[in-house]
């Protein structure tokens, strides 16, 4: 096998709570050395002068939606890859709410066949639970597979399972890690009909939405998956976590039993309710952005490191559905090109460091779902890797951001910080902060025994 040798020198490598200048020597799809400033260089047939600028792994994201199949006039596997790559994002997990549903095991071998074509970044797909798919849920493989996604509550492309026996059979029987969807039905229909009445079905505002979906129904329903965890001893990681309430029952189950963690997504840390009027449909997302109160518990909670895995929750709609009134606006946001943006404003503006950041979205998701060799700059470990210059506006991708909807919650916005390369499994997938065209995604692998 021939080696192809890439050389990133001079710049500074945060990596496992350190920042130290030093280089990098990629062979093949592999880091082979990291090497401390002042020992000499090897050569190779690549070198990236990285000076001023960090280099950190590439992040990996719990949780995407990248449409594909069903609705590819919104996105896919390609085109939002790409957006990931863009935003230094170099692996991911997508969700099974597609049309129809990936609730077989058969499902998600369709769904590798055309990653492993289109993907710029690497991969894996989450198995949708129904109220009657036990037996797929018992083929499904840990190794290949990131975990089985639980809509407590309905969303996009609702896959609902709201039938307790098959709750409980789920979290008694499942070998896959349970990623759970939590808001309770019954209270989101009771606070939609109370809205309808008040405002009549075409003059709802959008800033009823975190009344509509509000705190009690993530509250309840997140009580309901913690303890069913905790009586099955369950591996249970609630996503999108929203309230400052679900932080502390986050808090106290995680101490009885250290299988349930919690994820959080970048729009919570960014906006809240008073929003709503300037920003409408376009931070409508399940569950709802919420209070002041809550932003700043869940920028708590990461920075404590309570909450350590911090996603996406990517979702793109097109302008058209966008620009629809309330009940008929679908609930989600594309993010995944921003994302690092987003929480290097926030080591910026002091809330974290860039050491925390990198572990929150590059350690502890590798971790919590114990993904093999990666995640970490490690010798032996797979080159995935993001250069970010921190003293480089971006205002342009905002404007014109990758996503195949083209649109952006943050458009007018300028980041404080760009991405400029992206190296998955070795290969150079952004240059100059421009896809270079390679597709170097391959299928994660989780290290279960």
């Amino acid at each position: 096998m021939s080696r192809n040798t890439t050389l990133i020198k001079n710049g500074t490598i945060v990596n496992e709570g350190c920042s130290f200048s030093g280089a990098l020597l990629l062979v093949n799809d592999k880091i082979e050395r990291v090497i401390p400033d002042g020992e000499a260089l090897p050569k190779a047939e690549k070198i990236i002068d990285a000076k001023g600028m960090l280099v950190i792994p590439g992040l990996i994201d719990d949780q995407v939606h990248f449409r594909e199949p069903g609705n590819t006039n919104k996105g896919t596997i390609s085109s939002e890859s790409g957006a990931a790559v863009l935003g230094g994002v170099t692996s991911y997990m997508d969700m099974p709410n597609n049309n129809p549903p990936s609730s077989t095991v058969e499902s998600l071998r369709f769904k590798d066949s055309i990653a492993s074509r289109e993907s710029y970044a690497n991969y894996s797909f989450y198995l949708g639970a129904t109220n009657n798919n036990i037996e797929e849920i018992r083929l499904a493989d840990p190794s290949e597979t990131c975990g089985l996604k639980v809509f407590m509550g309905s969303s996009t492309g609702n896959i609902l399972v709201d039938n307790p026996q098959s709750l409980e059979q789920i979290f008694s029987e499942s070998p896959l890690l349970i990623a759970t969807h939590c808001e309770y039905e019954p209270f989101i229909k009771n606070n939609l009909a109370k809205a309808i009445e008040r405002y009549g079905e075409s003059n709802i505002p959008f800033s009823e939405h975190y009344l509509i979906r509000d705190r009690n129904a993530c509250i309840e329903s997140s009580k309901i998956a913690i303890d069913l965890a905790l009586r099955h001893n369950s591996r249970l990681h609630i996503l999108h976590i929203s309230t400052e309430e679900e932080i502390e029952m986050i808090r106290r189950a995680s101490q009885i039993s250290p299988k349930i963690t919690g994820e959080v997504c970048v729009h919570y840390m960014l906006l809240d309710n008073t929003m709503y009027d300037t920003l409408g449909s376009k931070m409508k997302c399940n569950p709802s952005v919420k209070e002041r109160r809550d932003r700043e518990a869940i920028i708590k909670a990461v920075k404590e490191g309570v909450i350590k895995v911090v996603a996406t929750d990517h979702a793109p709609h097109t302008k058209e559905e966008k620009a629809r009134g309330y009940l008929s606006a679908p609930s989600g946001l594309p993010l995944i090109q921003h994302s690092l943006q987003i929480m290097l404003d926030l080591v910026k503006s002091g809330t974290f460091t860039k050491e925390e950041i990198v572990d929150r979205m590059c350690h502890s998701p590798a971790d919590n779902f114990k993904v093999s060799k990666r995640g970490y700059i490690r010798e032996g470990y797979y080159a995935d890797i993001a250069i970010v210059d921190m003293n480089r506006p971006d205002a342009e991708s905002t404007k014109s951001p990758a996503y195949l909807c083209s649109w952006s919650p943050f458009e007018g916005r300028t980041f404080g910080a760009s991405v400029i390369h992206t190296f998955v499994n070795g290969q150079q997938v952004v240059k100059d902060g421009k896809l270079t065209g390679e597709k170097a995604g391959r299928k994660l692998k989780f290290e279960y025994v």
